[in-house]
């Protein structure tokens, strides 16, 4: 491992010779690439700096304990190599955490993408239940939210809606969320008490740029519509929402929450590249998949991923099967916990395999 790392720290201090060179100064797409491999890369090297200094003192210790004659120092000698060599066990496990890559779209924004399912109105309101649970958690990571597109349910809530959040690493957390939501209730609308089984689907996608995925235009069909719901005084007067159509792969991206149809297209046009990225992802990952288990990475949006009980008061992940025993803290953002065992469930595969730098 410590040439591992001392490969690493020559990497490290190669990027950063670049970085202060004019030419790569001067080309922003490269400077960018080179500094997200520097930040990358720096908590290894000072994990490697400390890892490299309790090895040095590990041997002096050894030395003075063979050395020393006396007592008193041989005694200090052996408590400070004890000492060592379990900060060192911590540090080995540490490093091997470290040593593995992250996913290169890990620290990008997202789209998500939360439609109703199986169960009418219910499913509605349960959109809004899981939109206003990720606003709040939104909040606490200081993360930057907007709404690009929704269609309400005829009683209350959504039947879908699209939002674009902005924050640092934001897709290496909320990625693990694509799939089929399942509740269990009993709903507003039922006046016999029973408990309705409804199911949401929600999808996580990386904010694609233009240099992630090229979109040739010529293959978008622009249409124009007057929006519908709420909105103010512009809907239903204006032309200003944006249906855009990927005709190769007839891939359909509405937006009508913006105030004028420019930023409505802008908008889609976001959406629809990010689509278009994620299904690139998707083949990719469905080949990982096909050698690994994978929590992510099947491309299959019809999975049922998560149960919310309020019976029970329970919100259970089907594919680590953890639960959580307080739905209403869950509910209101408290989703840490969970979030947490996602990606060490992740880290955990991935060491598995023995992927590493």
């Amino acid at each position: 491992m410590i040439e591992k790392l001392a490969q690493i720290y020559i990497r490290f201090e190669d990027v950063g010779e670049k970085l202060t060179l004019p030419d790569v100064v001067s080309d922003q797409e490269k400077y960018r690439d080179l500094s997200k491999q520097y930040k990358e890369l720096e908590p290894i090297v000072m994990a490697y700096k400390e890892y490299k200094l309790i090895l040095e003192n590990i041997e002096s210790s050894k030395e003075i304990l063979a050395l020393e004659e006396d007592a008193e120092m041989k005694e200090m000698a052996k408590m400070e190599i004890g000492e060592l060599n379990k900060r060192k066990a911590e540090m080995d496990e540490e490093i091997k955490v470290l040593l593995i890559p992250k996913d290169a779209e890990d620290d990008k924004n997202v789209i998500i993408e939360l439609r109703a399912g199986t169960g009418g109105d219910e499913a509605c309101i349960f959109v809004e239940d899981i939109f206003r649970m990720y606003s709040m958690y939104f909040k606490t990571m200081g993360w930057k939210y907007k709404a690009l597109n929704s269609t309400e349910g005829t009683v209350k809530g959504y039947k879908e809606i699209a939002l674009e959040v902005q924050g640092i690493g934001v897709y290496g957390v909320m990625k693990f969320e694509s799939g089929v939501h399942r509740v269990q209730r009993v709903p507003e609308t039922e006046s016999q008490g029973r408990v309705h089984t409804s199911a949401i689907t929600i999808a996580v996608m990386p904010e694609a740029e233009e240099i992630d995925f090229e979109l040739n235009l010529k293959d978008v069909k622009k249409d124009t519509y007057r929006a519908s719901g709420a909105g103010g005084q512009h809907v239903n007067k204006t032309e200003s929402a944006v249906r855009l159509t990927h005709l190769p792969t007839n891939t359909v991206v509405e937006c009508q929450d913006g105030r004028s149809q420019h930023k409505n297209y802008d908008m889609a046009l976001n959406v629809l590249r990010s689509r278009l990225y994620q299904a690139l992802l998707d083949e990719k990952n469905a080949a990982v998949s096909a050698t690994r288990k994978s929590l992510i990475g099947s491309g299959d949006r019809s999975a049922k991923i998560r149960t919310y009980n309020y019976p029970q008061g329970r919100v259970t992940d089907h594919r680590i099967t953890k639960t959580i025993y307080n739905l209403s803290n869950y509910m209101n953002g408290d989703v840490q916990d969970m979030f947490d065992a996602m990606k060490m469930a992740e880290t955990a595969e991935k060491m598995k395999e023995g992927e590493s730098f």
